[in-house]
């Protein structure tokens, strides 16, 4: 090869070399489309507009009202199920009125509590009450041991325990009272408080029985600790049958939960029974039960409504509740 020849190759490989340069540096790249939004809400954001519209209705009603004839009950349901129109008056044969609590997440402790105290109040019980403050005193080194601090919950442990002293005294807890301080934004979510470490303790000291109950309740992996945390501790969440068991047998009170719902409705319509029946289960103390194997029954000494995901107070016929107090 001469050397024009040489030289004509070597800026013929120049230039392409020019040209495959221009051509990659000189094309834009291709931007990714940007994913297209989606016109559907996600499931977390579902939920937390749901829990704002509950809790902005919620924050309209008292944490307790007032007592209501249980007929006022029915008419929540005049356009709804004609079986929760039968169930209530069914109810009715049993029961007399109801109080209703705020549906805040925290209706379950709050009927618990303001039930139990009222029924105290009503019947002045002082044995009783020298018991429950007795079971409260006890409660609160078992609070430091389950790693609570004192700090967070004696001022209100002492409030609910003042309020029962004061039965038997010239000046003794009253209804009025009691509904008064159920009712103030700050003594309320004190006890109701109190009342979920309580809870979270009896489940944290006997783990090993409820164990299986929180495997059976909760979908993902999580200790009895954990379930405590997420589920018991934080004020707002949802009580279930676990928090009950544990809530009764820690303070040893009994409670009757009537259900409201569709359960056994339709199962037993198709059988030729009475569609109309109300379910209700006794959350007796195991202490107690233990007690009545070899006594009497036990007796609920609070009675509460239960429609999905909230808790009522209901207040039983006087001949009833007087067959209860006697066989106590």
């Amino acid at each position: 090869m001469n050397l024009l020849t040489q030289e004509l190759s070597s800026r013929g490989d120049s230039c392409e070399e020019q040209k495959t340069t221009e051509i990659v540096t000189s094309t834009p790249l291709l931007a990714l489309p940007a994913p297209e939004a989606s016109s559907r809400p996600t499931d977390e954001q579902i939920i937390a507009q749901e829990n704002s519209i509950r809790a902005e209705v919620a924050d309209k009603l008292p944490f307790v009202g007032d007592v209501e004839p249980l007929a006022s009950l029915e008419a929540e349901y005049k356009d709804g199920s004609s079986v929760f129109r039968d169930k209530i008056r069914s109810l009715e044969q049993q029961y007399t009125s109801i109080r209703r609590t705020r549906g805040d997440g925290n209706c379950a402790y709050r009927a618990f509590i303001f039930g139990y105290m009222e029924q105290l109040v009503n019947t002045d019980d002082l044995q009783e009450r020298n018991r429950v403050v007795t079971c409260l005193r006890q409660w609160k080194k078992k609070l430091v041991e389950a790693g609570f601090q004192e700090l967070v919950f004696e001022d209100a442990m002492e409030v609910v325990i003042d309020q029962l002293n004061s039965l038997g005294t010239e000046e003794p807890l009253q209804t009025a009272m009691l509904e008064e301080n159920m009712r103030d934004s700050m003594l309320s979510p004190m006890i109701v408080m109190l009342l979920r470490l309580l809870t979270s303790a009896e489940i944290q000291r006997r783990t090993d029985f409820f164990a299986p109950f929180v495997m059976g309740l909760c979908d993902d992996d999580v200790t009895v600790q954990q379930f405590c945390t997420k589920y018991v501790e934080p004020m707002g969440e949802e009580s279930d049958h676990i928090q009950l068991v544990a809530l009764t047998d820690a303070l040893l009170v009994p409670v009757r939960v009537i259900y409201l719902d569709m359960s056994m409705a339709t199962a037993m319509a198709g059988l030729g029974n009475d569609s109309t029946m109300v379910n209700h289960h006794d959350f007796i103390p195991e202490a107690m039960q233990q007690d009545a194997k070899v006594s009497k029954p036990v007796q609920p000494w609070v009675h509460v409504l239960y429609r999905p995901g909230h808790y009522d107070i209901l207040y039983p016929h006087a001949s009833a509740a007087q067959t209860a107090a006697l066989s106590q």
